[in-house]
């Protein structure tokens, strides 16, 4: 069946061009909440699970967690993880913090991706809590540990491929977003006058 029966020549050959651009942008679209599934769900990529608590299995054995920090490039922040290392038991919750400092004299706001290695650990790497769940901003000058807490799914020790994984790193990149409405409004609001400002500027 032809598309655009009506039309012919160079009019059906744009209608047709058209069309295909349109689809393809739809599948753009639509391939990104799908592939954000598919990575959650599976661990590709190195994306992790989301738990509303703890695990109620802890092994004796025991895994080694690294936490890697980096910046997107013109990110101003300062970011690091606070120890670089943890042995944890396999179920077992981890606690774990991230350093953040704002150097300028304005606030920034960032977003943090991430994801773990090796990447077939990622569906056995269960967050509970994570600074990187929602936007953060930092007032100038400030400086904010963040939090994540996490376990590692016991069942990994049973993954063909997830055995033999005895060392996971935990890595973020933050890179800087656009400031709430709320934090734009904030940083322009006029600072009260003190009595001393207000003498100096009835004598001007």
């Amino acid at each position: 069946m032809k598309l655009f029966p009506n039309l012919q020549g160079p009019q059906r050959t744009v209608a047709q061009t058209v069309s295909v651009v349109i689809l393809m942008g739809g599948l753009a679209w639509a391939s990104v909440p799908f592939y954000d599934w598919f990575c959650r769900v599976t661990g590709f990529g190195g994306a992790t699970n989301v738990a509303e608590t703890g695990s109620d299995v802890i092994l004796d054995e025991t895994i080694k967690v690294r936490f890697d920090a980096s910046l997107e490039r013109d990110m101003p922040w300062t970011f690091k993880p606070e120890v670089r290392e943890m042995e944890i038991r396999i179920g077992e919750t981890g606690l774990a913090f991230y350093e953040a400092h704002n150097p300028l004299d304005v606030p920034i706001a960032g977003q943090a991706a991430y994801n773990v290695t090796p990447y077939e650990a990622g569906a056995f790497f269960d967050k509970i809590e994570c600074f990187c769940f929602v936007e953060q901003v930092l007032m100038p000058g400030e400086t904010v540990m963040m939090p994540v807490s996490f376990f590692v799914d016991p069942a990994i020790v049973d993954d063909r491929e997830g055995q033999y994984v005895h060392t996971i790193t935990l890595s973020y990149t933050f890179y800087e977003i656009d400031l709430p409405d709320e934090e734009i409004q904030a940083s322009y609001v006029p600072q009260a006058l003190t009595p001393t400002s207000q003498d100096a500027i009835q004598n001007y």
